[in-house]
């Protein structure tokens, strides 16, 4: 069963273990790419906004070696609702690649009428019958969204839940969306090279956090087969993100992926749920700061565009050789201290949230606070600086300090550097996180619970054609989380403070008084 979580995360009780794999990091780079290891394919899905500006920004600004190797392949697939803008960016800019070895794609998946809505979500048992012969036929079934649920127009932000039944409708009725799934898979399969797939979407938005809980399962387990790696991407809201994008739906985004990824978490959803709801990030999830560098530029656009370009020069440059290390590395300290093997992967614990940004060298002072709180500690982080060999020693120690004010690692910050002519820039990773360690995670909470239950439910998506409200409390199951949105006994192994972060309180009281 999930416990709660413990904010100081229990640092001391294996501190000679810890210390020893952070030296077999930092002093040997076991996580190095050895002359058997490589070239690696990259293959993104991008979804919504974020997603597609991710793909774009890839396409737009490549690595000069980009698909050079021979055995290398990318394919990129980004997908949004009732919306082409983003999706046409993405296609203006995939041209130039050798045919044979690049597939760019793209979905717009129509909104559909409340009328063909609603048909398709009253069929969602025979869908999940037909996926999961284990699925639990619930005589007590409704669709989560009522038959007469508001459309959004083109553009307009689309709620969380009524994008997962968007999505749901086209994928099991094999529209163009189940089609371009298989064919994505089909291509990561016929990479010579090793593949890395990363999945990109925004936390705060609609679309991209609304579909990636069923996208992702769909790619990684059914689809890809849990064979190569699948990594979550997932771009933080900033300051100058619209208004409804501090709705309080990151609570629900945040808890969703927390029990998808936490291994004993995840395991309280499957002892209900059964195997299909397995963590689907295979390789990780690394969460996107974007607030310190709005601070930066001042503007909206150039945010997402700064961003979008750095965190794709990352994934791609040197065929994802630094995306595999970084991954190694992660992977490496998440591995139990009796295991230790790089090629093991390890189980994700509460601290699954990876901290990931991009700097141009020029910029290396505007890094400050990686979205995290005060007195943040972890055993590792990592930055790669590359530019010209006369330039990157410049930067190095700012680098160095700026990731010693946000966390107290063990060793301090390993920066590697790198020669290169691609563009200059530092990338800074810091890793294993909990979703408290976010600053955005409490107020987002506080946010939430002033909301009333129709808002709450619109909020949700994971779980929802189950008949489980993740963030709010069992029905039946005191203590436990999970409401049933349709009065029965739905619910999952998870404490509900462990979904609200809070401390759980012993049922033993130990205040026992004493004689004088």
């Amino acid at each position: 069963m999930a416990t709660d979580h413990t904010h100081d995360h229990d640092h001391d009780h294996d501190q000679a273990s810890s210390t020893a794999r952070t030296e077999a990091l930092q002093n040997e780079g076991v996580h190095r790419a050895g002359e058997h290891e490589g070239p690696f394919s990259l293959h993104v899905i991008g979804l919504g906004g974020a997603g597609a500006g991710i793909i774009a920004g890839l396409l737009n600004n490549r690595p000069t070696d980009f698909l050079a190797d021979e055995s290398t392949r990318f394919s990129a697939l980004a997908v949004d609702i009732g919306h082409d803008a983003d999706l046409a960016k993405v296609r203006a800019a995939a041209t130039g690649l050798p045919a044979e070895r690049a597939q760019i794609r793209t979905v717009e998946m129509p909104a559909p009428s409340p009328e063909e809505l609603s048909t398709a979500l009253n069929r969602y048992r025979e869908f999940l019958k037909m996926e999961y012969p284990r699925y639990y036929w619930n005589p007590n079934y409704e669709p989560w969204l009522p038959p007469d649920v508001k459309i959004p127009g083109p553009g307009e932000h689309f709620p969380r839940a009524l994008a997962k039944a968007i999505y749901g409708a086209e994928y099991y009725q094999n529209r163009e969306i189940t089609r371009e799934l298989d064919a994505f898979a089909q291509s990561v399969d016929a990479s010579a090279a090793t593949p890395i797939v990363v999945v990109a979407f925004g936390l705060a938005g609609g679309v991209g956090s609304g579909i990636v809980v069923e996208l992702a399962r769909h790619l990684s387990t059914i689809k890809l087969g849990r064979r190569p790696w699948v990594v979550g991407l997932g771009m933080l809201p900033c300051d100058g993100d619209p208004a409804e994008l501090a709705d309080g739906s990151l609570f629900p985004v945040i808890n969703e992926l927390d029990c998808m990824i936490d291994a004993e978490k995840n395991n309280g959803v499957m002892a209900v749920w059964g195997d299909l709801y397995k963590n689907p990030f295979t390789g990780g999830f690394f969460a996107v700061p974007q607030n310190d560098v709005h601070q930066l530029t001042g503007d909206l656009f150039a945010t997402h565009r700064y961003v979008d370009e750095g965190v794709a020069n990352f994934l791609a440059r040197d065929d994802s050789m630094h995306l595999y290390e970084t991954l190694k590395a992660l992977n490496w300290l998440a591995v139990p201290g009796d295991q230790w093997h790089p090629a093991i992967r390890g189980q994700q614990s509460d601290r699954w949230l990876n901290l990931l940004t991009v700097r141009k060298l020029a910029d290396a002072e505007s890094v400050s606070t990686f979205g995290l709180t005060k007195g943040f500690r972890t055993e590792y982080a990592e930055a790669r600086v590359f530019g010209p060999k006369q330039d990157t020693p410049k930067v190095t120690g700012t680098v160095a300090s700026r990731i010693s004010e946000v966390a107290d690692t063990l060793l301090g910050p390993n920066v590697l550097t790198f020669d290169t002519e691609d563009p200059a820039i530092a990338s800074l990773v810091v890793p294993r996180a909990s979703k408290l360690d976010l600053t955005v995670f409490v107020p987002a909470r506080d946010r939430y619970d002033t909301l009333d239950w129709d808002d709450k439910l619109l909020m949700h998506a994971w779980l929802l054609d189950l008949g489980v409200m993740l963030c709010e409390p069992s029905i039946r199951f005191d203590g436990m989380g999970g409401e049933c949105i349709w009065g029965c006994a739905c619910w999952v192994v998870v404490p509900h403070a462990a979904i609200r972060g809070e401390r759980l309180e012993s049922p033993v009281s130990t205040s026992a008084t004493t004689a004088p």
